[in-house]
Protein backbone atom coordinates (compact mmCIF):
# COMPACT_ATOMS: atom_id res chain seq x y z
CA UNK A 1 0.00 0.00 0.00
CA UNK A 2 1.44 3.32 -0.98
CA UNK A 3 1.66 6.14 1.17
CA UNK A 4 -0.40 8.76 0.92
CA UNK A 5 1.48 12.29 -0.24
CA UNK A 6 1.81 14.61 2.68
CA UNK A 7 -0.21 18.40 1.98
CA UNK A 8 2.23 20.40 0.46
CA UNK A 9 1.64 24.17 1.73
CA UNK A 10 3.45 25.74 -1.53
CA UNK A 11 0.06 27.94 -2.69
CA UNK A 12 -1.51 29.58 0.25
CA UNK A 13 -4.77 32.29 -0.01
CA UNK A 14 -4.93 34.52 3.31
CA UNK A 15 -8.75 35.54 3.68
CA UNK A 16 -8.56 39.20 4.89
CA UNK A 17 -5.94 41.92 5.67
CA UNK A 18 -7.83 43.25 8.66
CA UNK A 19 -5.79 43.54 12.03
CA UNK A 20 -4.75 39.73 12.47
CA UNK A 21 -4.85 39.11 8.41
CA UNK A 22 -1.95 42.03 8.42
CA UNK A 23 -0.20 40.02 10.95
CA UNK A 24 -0.87 37.07 9.31
CA UNK A 25 0.40 38.01 5.80
CA UNK A 26 3.71 39.68 7.25
CA UNK A 27 4.88 36.38 9.15
CA UNK A 28 3.93 34.45 6.58
CA UNK A 29 6.04 36.27 4.04
CA UNK A 30 9.28 36.52 6.42
CA UNK A 31 8.35 32.81 7.59
CA UNK A 32 8.51 31.25 3.75
CA UNK A 33 11.07 32.36 0.52
CA UNK A 34 8.36 33.22 -1.98
CA UNK A 35 8.98 33.17 -5.61
CA UNK A 36 6.92 33.52 -8.41
CA UNK A 37 8.86 30.25 -10.43
CA UNK A 38 8.73 28.42 -6.89
CA UNK A 39 9.28 28.14 -3.22
CA UNK A 40 5.96 29.65 -1.53
CA UNK A 41 3.03 31.56 -3.06
CA UNK A 42 1.16 33.93 -0.64
CA UNK A 43 -2.35 35.54 -1.97
CA UNK A 44 -4.70 37.52 0.00
CA UNK A 45 -8.29 37.81 -0.68
CA UNK A 46 -9.62 41.59 -0.43
CA UNK A 47 -12.87 42.35 -1.26
CA UNK A 48 -13.39 44.44 -5.24
CA UNK A 49 -13.15 48.44 -4.19
CA UNK A 50 -16.57 49.08 -5.07
CA UNK A 51 -17.73 46.72 -2.17
CA UNK A 52 -15.47 48.52 0.39
CA UNK A 53 -14.82 52.44 1.73
CA UNK A 54 -11.51 53.07 0.50
CA UNK A 55 -9.19 54.94 2.85
CA UNK A 56 -5.65 55.65 3.65
CA UNK A 57 -5.22 52.79 5.89
CA UNK A 58 -6.25 50.20 2.93
CA UNK A 59 -4.25 52.00 0.36
CA UNK A 60 -1.42 51.71 2.28
CA UNK A 61 -2.14 48.06 3.25
CA UNK A 62 -1.76 47.32 -0.55
CA UNK A 63 0.87 48.84 -0.99
CA UNK A 64 3.03 46.88 2.05
CA UNK A 65 1.53 43.68 0.62
CA UNK A 66 2.72 44.52 -3.27
CA UNK A 67 6.08 44.74 -1.21
CA UNK A 68 5.99 41.40 0.42
CA UNK A 69 5.41 39.71 -2.62
CA UNK A 70 2.00 38.89 -2.32
CA UNK A 71 -0.33 38.49 -4.67
CA UNK A 72 -4.21 39.52 -4.22
CA UNK A 73 -6.95 38.11 -5.16
CA UNK A 74 -10.50 40.18 -5.94
CA UNK A 75 -13.67 37.87 -4.21
CA UNK A 76 -16.54 39.13 -1.80
CA UNK A 77 -16.55 36.46 0.59
CA UNK A 78 -19.95 38.11 1.94
CA UNK A 79 -21.91 38.11 -1.37
CA UNK A 80 -20.33 35.89 -3.77
CA UNK A 81 -22.06 32.25 -3.57
CA UNK A 82 -20.67 29.14 -2.35
CA UNK A 83 -19.51 27.78 -5.70
CA UNK A 84 -18.13 30.83 -7.00
CA UNK A 85 -16.00 30.90 -3.82
CA UNK A 86 -15.57 27.34 -4.15
CA UNK A 87 -13.71 27.85 -7.46
CA UNK A 88 -11.50 30.74 -6.32
CA UNK A 89 -10.36 28.33 -3.33
CA UNK A 90 -9.72 25.20 -5.84
CA UNK A 91 -6.54 26.99 -6.93
CA UNK A 92 -4.79 27.08 -3.41
CA UNK A 93 -3.20 24.27 -1.18
CA UNK A 94 -4.12 26.06 1.96
CA UNK A 95 -6.30 28.39 2.89
CA UNK A 96 -5.92 29.92 6.22
CA UNK A 97 -9.37 32.58 7.37
CA UNK A 98 -8.70 35.59 8.73
CA UNK A 99 -12.64 36.89 8.22
CA UNK A 100 -14.31 37.37 11.79
CA UNK A 101 -17.46 37.63 12.97
CA UNK A 102 -17.90 41.20 11.72
CA UNK A 103 -18.88 39.12 8.31
CA UNK A 104 -21.97 38.07 10.27
CA UNK A 105 -23.47 35.57 10.99
CA UNK A 106 -23.29 32.13 8.25
CA UNK A 107 -20.20 33.72 6.94
CA UNK A 108 -17.95 31.01 8.86
CA UNK A 109 -20.09 27.87 7.83
CA UNK A 110 -20.45 29.28 3.99
CA UNK A 111 -16.37 29.65 3.97
CA UNK A 112 -15.59 26.20 5.02
CA UNK A 113 -18.36 24.80 2.85
CA UNK A 114 -16.78 26.44 -0.24
CA UNK A 115 -13.29 25.15 0.70
CA UNK A 116 -14.60 21.53 1.36
CA UNK A 117 -16.12 21.76 -2.16
CA UNK A 118 -13.20 23.50 -3.63
CA UNK A 119 -11.28 20.30 -2.42
CA UNK A 120 -8.19 22.89 -0.88
CA UNK A 121 -5.87 20.19 0.94
CA UNK A 122 -5.75 22.30 4.48
CA UNK A 123 -7.81 24.93 6.32
CA UNK A 124 -7.07 26.92 9.24
CA UNK A 125 -10.52 28.17 9.94
CA UNK A 126 -11.54 31.68 11.87
CA UNK A 127 -11.24 29.90 15.41
CA UNK A 128 -9.17 32.69 16.78
CA UNK A 129 -10.82 32.81 20.24
CA UNK A 130 -11.98 30.43 23.06
CA UNK A 131 -12.19 26.65 23.48
CA UNK A 132 -15.46 26.44 21.93
CA UNK A 133 -15.78 22.47 22.47
CA UNK A 134 -15.75 23.57 26.11
CA UNK A 135 -18.21 26.24 26.10
CA UNK A 136 -20.47 24.26 24.12
CA UNK A 137 -23.63 25.44 22.43
CA UNK A 138 -26.38 27.27 23.63
CA UNK A 139 -23.68 29.73 25.58
CA UNK A 140 -24.50 33.66 26.00
CA UNK A 141 -22.68 34.24 23.00
CA UNK A 142 -25.38 32.71 19.80
CA UNK A 143 -21.75 33.42 17.53
CA UNK A 144 -20.26 30.61 19.03
CA UNK A 145 -22.82 28.02 17.98
CA UNK A 146 -21.80 28.43 14.68
CA UNK A 147 -18.10 28.17 15.50
CA UNK A 148 -18.82 24.55 16.93
CA UNK A 149 -20.83 23.68 13.54
CA UNK A 150 -17.77 24.58 11.62
CA UNK A 151 -16.02 22.11 13.79
CA UNK A 152 -18.61 19.59 12.97
CA UNK A 153 -18.17 20.30 9.15
CA UNK A 154 -14.45 19.68 9.69
CA UNK A 155 -14.21 16.38 12.00
CA UNK A 156 -16.74 14.92 9.95
CA UNK A 157 -14.65 14.43 6.56
CA UNK A 158 -11.66 12.99 5.91
CA UNK A 159 -10.19 15.33 2.33
CA UNK A 160 -8.82 18.17 3.64
CA UNK A 161 -6.70 18.47 6.48
CA UNK A 162 -7.52 21.50 9.59
CA UNK A 163 -5.80 23.07 11.87
CA UNK A 164 -7.63 25.36 14.46
CA UNK A 165 -5.54 27.78 16.52
CA UNK A 166 -7.48 28.78 19.99
CA UNK A 167 -5.62 31.98 20.89
CA UNK A 168 -8.02 33.44 23.85
CA UNK A 169 -9.37 36.99 23.74
CA UNK A 170 -7.09 39.74 21.57
CA UNK A 171 -5.10 41.14 24.79
CA UNK A 172 -6.06 44.81 23.12
CA UNK A 173 -9.93 43.86 23.96
CA UNK A 174 -9.19 43.75 27.58
CA UNK A 175 -8.39 47.48 27.32
CA UNK A 176 -11.39 48.49 24.95
CA UNK A 177 -13.57 51.25 26.45
CA UNK A 178 -16.75 49.88 25.39
CA UNK A 179 -16.18 46.37 26.67
CA UNK A 180 -15.55 48.11 30.27
CA UNK A 181 -13.06 45.68 31.60
CA UNK A 182 -10.65 48.69 31.68
CA UNK A 183 -11.77 51.56 31.79
CA UNK A 184 -8.74 53.97 32.18
CA UNK A 185 -10.53 57.59 32.00
CA UNK A 186 -12.50 56.16 34.82
CA UNK A 187 -9.21 54.74 36.86
CA UNK A 188 -11.89 51.34 37.14
CA UNK A 189 -10.84 47.50 36.59
CA UNK A 190 -13.95 45.29 36.63
CA UNK A 191 -14.11 41.63 37.07
CA UNK A 192 -16.15 39.24 35.26
CA UNK A 193 -17.28 37.20 37.26
CA UNK A 194 -15.06 37.09 40.12
CA UNK A 195 -11.67 38.38 40.91
CA UNK A 196 -10.39 34.94 40.61
CA UNK A 197 -11.71 34.23 37.14
CA UNK A 198 -8.98 33.76 34.30
CA UNK A 199 -9.04 34.76 30.70
CA UNK A 200 -6.33 33.82 28.49
CA UNK A 201 -5.00 36.72 25.73
CA UNK A 202 -2.76 36.97 22.89
CA UNK A 203 -1.91 39.82 20.68
CA UNK A 204 -2.67 39.42 16.93
CA UNK A 205 1.13 40.37 16.28
CA UNK A 206 1.68 36.88 18.12
CA UNK A 207 -1.20 35.16 16.62
CA UNK A 208 0.22 35.96 13.35
CA UNK A 209 4.03 34.51 14.04
CA UNK A 210 2.23 32.07 15.22
CA UNK A 211 -0.08 31.12 12.88
CA UNK A 212 3.03 30.93 10.23
CA UNK A 213 5.26 28.74 12.76
CA UNK A 214 2.57 26.33 13.03
CA UNK A 215 1.36 25.86 9.80
CA UNK A 216 5.28 25.20 8.71
CA UNK A 217 6.04 23.45 11.63
CA UNK A 218 7.82 19.92 11.26
CA UNK A 219 6.83 17.80 12.07
CA UNK A 220 3.21 18.55 10.82
CA UNK A 221 0.09 19.77 12.67
CA UNK A 222 -2.82 18.51 11.27
CA UNK A 223 -6.81 17.71 12.28
CA UNK A 224 -6.42 19.23 15.71
CA UNK A 225 -6.67 22.08 18.07
CA UNK A 226 -3.16 23.79 18.74
CA UNK A 227 -3.44 26.12 22.02
CA UNK A 228 -1.11 29.47 22.07
CA UNK A 229 -1.35 32.30 24.88
CA UNK A 230 0.47 35.27 25.48
CA UNK A 231 -1.02 35.13 28.68
CA UNK A 232 -3.40 33.56 31.33
CA UNK A 233 -4.06 35.32 34.03
CA UNK A 234 -6.91 36.32 36.80
CA UNK A 235 -8.78 39.95 36.72
CA UNK A 236 -6.93 40.25 39.69
CA UNK A 237 -3.90 39.90 38.32
CA UNK A 238 -5.03 42.26 35.02
CA UNK A 239 -5.56 45.03 37.67
CA UNK A 240 -2.12 44.64 39.51
CA UNK A 241 -0.76 44.64 36.21
CA UNK A 242 -2.23 47.96 35.34
CA UNK A 243 -1.34 49.48 38.82
CA UNK A 244 2.52 47.96 38.74
CA UNK A 245 2.78 49.12 35.23
CA UNK A 246 1.17 52.38 35.00
CA UNK A 247 2.18 53.55 38.74
CA UNK A 248 -1.87 54.32 39.64
CA UNK A 249 -4.58 52.54 42.14
CA UNK A 250 -7.31 51.70 39.60
CA UNK A 251 -10.93 50.68 41.15
CA UNK A 252 -11.96 47.34 41.16
CA UNK A 253 -15.52 46.18 40.92
CA UNK A 254 -16.82 42.98 40.25
CA UNK A 255 -19.37 42.37 37.75
CA UNK A 256 -21.33 38.88 39.06
CA UNK A 257 -22.49 36.15 37.05
CA UNK A 258 -26.05 37.01 38.21
CA UNK A 259 -25.51 41.05 37.70
CA UNK A 260 -24.26 40.15 33.85
CA UNK A 261 -27.08 37.88 33.25
CA UNK A 262 -29.28 40.64 34.05
CA UNK A 263 -27.56 43.36 31.73
CA UNK A 264 -27.77 40.81 28.91
CA UNK A 265 -31.65 40.06 29.83
CA UNK A 266 -31.93 43.55 29.51
CA UNK A 267 -30.05 44.11 26.46
CA UNK A 268 -30.38 40.51 24.76
CA UNK A 269 -29.16 41.82 21.51
CA UNK A 270 -26.12 43.40 22.43
CA UNK A 271 -22.77 41.79 21.40
CA UNK A 272 -20.69 43.30 24.51
CA UNK A 273 -23.03 41.77 26.84
CA UNK A 274 -22.72 38.13 25.45
CA UNK A 275 -19.12 38.47 25.52
CA UNK A 276 -18.91 39.67 29.01
CA UNK A 277 -21.52 36.36 30.40
CA UNK A 278 -19.58 34.29 28.70
CA UNK A 279 -16.39 35.48 29.75
CA UNK A 280 -18.11 35.90 33.14
CA UNK A 281 -18.61 32.22 33.59
CA UNK A 282 -14.70 31.57 32.82
CA UNK A 283 -15.57 27.68 30.79
CA UNK A 284 -13.18 27.35 28.07
CA UNK A 285 -11.86 30.90 28.10
CA UNK A 286 -8.67 30.33 29.50
CA UNK A 287 -6.11 27.75 29.44
CA UNK A 288 -2.58 26.59 31.29
CA UNK A 289 0.11 28.50 29.18
CA UNK A 290 2.61 26.36 30.42
CA UNK A 291 0.82 23.81 28.06
CA UNK A 292 0.78 25.80 25.10
CA UNK A 293 2.45 25.41 21.59
CA UNK A 294 4.58 28.04 22.26
CA UNK A 295 5.44 27.08 25.64
CA UNK A 296 6.49 23.78 24.08
CA UNK A 297 8.87 25.15 21.56
CA UNK A 298 10.46 27.91 23.72
CA UNK A 299 8.44 31.05 21.97
CA UNK A 300 8.47 34.23 24.32
CA UNK A 301 5.13 35.92 23.70
CA UNK A 302 4.17 39.59 24.73
CA UNK A 303 2.38 39.58 28.45
CA UNK A 304 -0.75 41.67 29.20
CA UNK A 305 2.16 43.88 31.45
CA UNK A 306 4.41 43.97 28.76
CA UNK A 307 1.19 44.85 26.08
CA UNK A 308 0.53 47.75 28.49
CA UNK A 309 3.78 49.01 28.36
CA UNK A 310 4.03 49.09 24.82
CA UNK A 311 0.62 51.28 24.47
CA UNK A 312 -0.10 52.31 27.28
CA UNK A 313 2.85 54.40 29.20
Amino acid sequence: MQTPKPVETDNILVLGAGELGMSVLRELARTAPIKKDAGVRITVLLRPPAAVIQDASKTHSIGELRGLGIDILQADVINDSVEELAEHFSRFDTIISCVGFIAGAGTQLKLTRAVLQGSVRRYVPWQFGVDYDVIGKGSAQDLFNEQLEVRELLRAQRATEWIIISTGMFTSFLFEPAFGVVDLAKNTVHALGSWDTQVTVTTPEDIGMLTAKIVFAKPRLANQVVFVAGDTLTYAQLADAVDATLNRTVSRIEWSIPKLKDDLNAAPNDQLSKYRAVFAEGKGVAWDKSLTFNAANGIDLTTTAGWIEQNLK
